[in-house]
């Protein structure tokens, strides 16, 4: 019930807290005054990582799940499309070819929410998954399995000016955390390719039009002492309206 994984989720934030705590020391905590942003995630327990990473940089998060989607975004900030599974194929006019466990609810949740956060030019994040899930929403499509060559590894990012992402990290290459097997294929109209890994993968995309929508395929929750991804949380922080330093 919700009280359990209230609980469940504050043992896991506290968890990944303690191991980002050399990256705490700006004194920007979440509060019940700070902006709040609301977290998507297939499952609860994935979410402590990404609830302290965004905490660090002073935003509240309410984590969103299948089970307990919000009825509309009222009252959020911004919007965080967390990693996870597979995006259903049928949102991009393919049938499965390598796709693995699709979860329809959480696709048509993530799906109206982005559109809603778009719609209403709120700040928009999108990590791993959250990238690919962005891309399909705008009218792309994926490539259903590239292998394992980016499956728990490292690799260096290009990222060549001219990008609000590249303004962000101010820097044109950077070491990032890889884990997922799909990949953009077409990228949507309207977004535009900001990064990609030494093989042609797409890393980044970003909607120009918008304040702040962003979408980074790897996980910068994982390496929150990165300067780059760092700066990409705080960023995101201040488009929904945290302080700047």
């Amino acid at each position: 019930d919700s009280a359990v994984q209230a609980v469940v989720l504050g043992m896991l934030v506290a968890a990944a807290a303690r191991s980002t705590a050399a990256v705490a020391d700006n004194g920007e905590m979440a509060s019940s005054g700070t902006p709040k942003v609301a977290f998507t995630i297939g499952h609860l327990p994935k979410a402590g990582p990404y609830v302290a990473a965004l905490r660090l940089v002073g935003l509240d998060v309410e984590v969103f799940t299948p089970h307990n989607p919000p009825a509309a975004l009222d009252g959020y900030a911004g919007l965080v499309l967390g990693g996870g599974g597979d995006v259903d194929p049928k949102y991009y006019g393919e049938v499965p070819a390598g796709t693995r466990n699709p979860n329809p609810k959480r696709d048509e949740m993530e799906l109206e929410l982005f559109r809603l956060a778009r719609e209403r030019d709120l700040a928009v994040l999108g990590i791993c998954r959250g990238l690919q899930l962005m891309n399909v929403a705008c009218g792309g499509t994926l490539h259903q399995d590239i292998g394992t060559t980016h499956s728990d590894v490292h690799h260096a990012v290009n990222v060549p000016p001219g990008s609000k992402l590249h303004g962000i990290v101010g820097n044109e290459s950077f070491e990032i955390v890889s884990r997922h097997h799909q990949a953009i294929k077409n990228a949507a109209p309207g977004l535009s390719v900001t990064a990609s890994a030494p093989d042609g993968i797409v890393e980044a995309i970003e909607d120009a039009a918008r304040r702040f929508v962003i979408g980074v395929q790897w996980h910068p929750e994982d390496s929150v002492d990165s300067r780059e991804d760092q700066a990409l949380f705080r960023s995101f922080a201040r488009a929904a309206g945290v302080a700047g330093d």
